[in-house]
């Protein structure tokens, strides 16, 4: 997985591609643990995304407790595969999902 940060002031934004799994869950979550101070809006760009787990579920869930405290958290653009998978695990009611 490739994880691409842009970050401009108080916003920031992950750009994923590939595959977030098992293994390379943890890196995304080091970056959300190193990256999130100061961030009031946070973006996760799934456009390159091609799979999700349940361990990398659990990295945008943790994401999403630490955003609810300190500001918005948004993902874009989730591939149907993806998309599908928040459907079916009920991640679509939880987080705020924008098909740009």
């Amino acid at each position: 997985m490739e994880i691409k940060k842009n970050k401009e002031g108080t916003h920031l934004t992950l750009a994923l591609t590939g595959k977030l799994d098992t293994l390379t869950a943890p890196e995304l979550e080091a970056v959300v643990k190193t990256e999130l101070d100061g961030v009031t809006d946070l973006y996760f760009d799934l456009s390159g995304l091609d799979y999700i787990s349940s361990a990398g579920l659990r990295v945008l869930l943790t994401a999403q407790k630490v955003m609810n405290v300190q500001g918005y958290m948004t993902v874009l653009n989730p591939n149907e595969i993806v998309r599908e998978v928040f459907e079916v695990t009920g991640f679509s009611d939880i987080l705020t999902v924008d098909f740009v």
